[in-house]
């Protein structure tokens, strides 16, 4: 999909016909959907309904615009000389909704193997009971993932644990700040190689940075990064380390009477979800290499261990259809619309020009202000073209490989995910978990709370390119 946004991109996309005004009126729709999501509670509507209603009305207003693009005078995209589709459905990244849809069923029925049990007790036993030894297990655990796998697949797997190893310490009141913590934290982990993001894949290749020059300039950050997100989440929410003795002896005690292997009702059935596990993971990081699997992406692979994995309830496989989370599938959809409806209206284009300005006022300057409008504007669009178009700027530009502004980029367009929960799809995963345990964070709440976080990392790394990378 993203092939063909850095496309659209790079020839102007619809550029002659769309008029100024009809972008300013685009823009102003996306502003109101999302002055929408941040009213959700108090408009009593779910936020696949708030974005399939924007979604509805965008493409109206778009083809009585006529900025659309046409098939023998009809709303349709030719894929091959006999297959042509609505414009709609190309416009979902349907890469993303398959990696969303196969990572919670496979984690679902992996789960009932005892699996998950298993490795939050260990992990629980490890930390001794104290809840801040277990925040930083789990944050590294989740930067290490999302760097390794992709963030989203990172948040289902290390949302399901933390729910788990919380309940046994009977600490769920701090449920919400380590669900939020890990949320931002994949992110974090993102930036850690070349192939953690799309958009470091897109400015990688772009400023021919190769992959191992990517991971040397970007853990430095990572490293500082983690530590302080951990940090400040334990200040915020009041994780602390246990202090007295007796404190440390009741939770060692506690944890002692934690029996691992309470969950496991098959030995087969638990090494054989241990086995699938380490495999899903090792396909997922190892998709870009593999013969074959790297055409049909990670979707597929994610899809096909949840369909392996679903055979041993294969009689009452549709309980695990149930508990799929369509609202968060159906918000993805909706938005990958309304996003691509933008793009046409060349909403994402105004933005690239205006940051393009920017860039020209020098490197210094110009460094610093892009890693944080970048950020700013990832929050409330797709980070993907807009690092496609920027990254095509700075070629235009004849950018040296060895200038911050490429690395500005690619912090902004990772780092503006934890401004808003629409920002990236594992901070809306992250949300829809904590929605999923009964915890009240409507989109402004998770502003509200996101905000130090993002305003932290940002300015850091900002720093870091200003400093470090001149």
């Amino acid at each position: 999909m993203w092939i063909s946004w850095i496309a659209a991109a790079s020839h102007g996309h619809h550029a002659a016909k769309v008029s100024t005004g009809v972008t300013a009126l685009f823009a102003c729709l996306l502003v109101a959907m999302i002055a929408s999501l941040a009213l959700e509670e108090k408009l009593h509507a779910k936020k696949s309904v708030i974005v399939g209603l924007f979604a509805v009305v965008s493409l109206l207003l778009a083809a009585f615009c006529g900025i659309l693009p046409e098939t023998d005078g009809s709303y349709f995209v030719r894929v091959t000389d006999h297959i042509k589709l609505p414009v709609y459905i190309p416009a979902i990244d349907w890469g993303v909704i398959a990696i969303i849809l196969g990572s919670s069923l496979f984690v679902d029925i992996t789960s009932k193997s005892g699996l998950f049990t298993w490795i939050a007790i260990k992990l629980t036993k490890a930390s001794k009971g104290d809840p801040m030894m277990l925040l930083v297990f789990y944050g590294v655990m989740t930067v290490v993932f999302s760097a390794v796998l992709n963030n989203v697949t990172a948040m289902i797997i290390v949302g399901s644990l933390t729910g788990v190893s919380l309940k046994k310490l009977q600490r769920s009141d701090k449920l919400l700040g380590f669900l939020l913590v890990e949320g931002l934290l994949t992110n974090i982990g993102g930036l850690l190689t070349l192939i953690s993001s799309v958009p470091n894949i897109i400015v990688g290749k772009a400023a021919k940075i190769s992959f191992m020059k990517f991971f040397f300039v970007a853990s430095p950050y990572v490293l500082v990064a983690t530590a302080v997100t951990i940090w400040l989440g334990a200040r915020i929410f009041g994780i602390k380390r246990l202090q007295s003795d007796e404190e440390k002896a009741a939770a060692a005690k506690q944890v002692e009477g934690f029996d691992e292997n309470d969950g496991i009702e098959s030995a087969f059935f638990f090494w054989f979800g241990t086995t699938m596990t380490i495999l899903f993971i090792v396909c997922l990081a190892s998709t870009s290499f593999l013969p074959y699997i790297k055409g049909l992406g990670m979707g597929y692979v994610a899809l096909s261990f949840a369909a392996i994995m679903m055979i041993r309830y294969k009689a009452t496989a549709d309980k695990f259809y149930a508990a799929v989370d369509w609202d968060l599938l159906g918000f993805f959809a909706a938005l990958f619309v309304v996003i691509n409806v933008m793009e046409h209206a060349l909403v994402l284009d105004m933005i690239g020009v205006g940051l393009g300005k920017v860039i020209a006022m020098g490197k210094l300057t110009g460094s610093g202000l892009i890693l944080v409008m970048t950020a700013v504007f990832s929050s409330v669009t797709d980070n993907i073209p807009l690092a496609a178009m920027l990254a095509k700027i700075l070629q235009q530009l004849k950018t040296s490989p060895d200038s911050p502004l490429w690395w500005s980029v690619v912090f902004g367009g990772n780092l503006g995910g934890n401004l808003t929960p629409i920002g990236s799809a594992s901070t809306l995963v992250a949300v829809t978990i904590i929605h999923r345990y009964k915890l009240n964070l409507s989109f402004a709440g998770f502003v509200k709370q996101a905000l130090p976080f993002a305003a932290i990392q940002i300015v850091m790394a900002t720093a870091y390119v200003l400093l470090f990378l001149q």
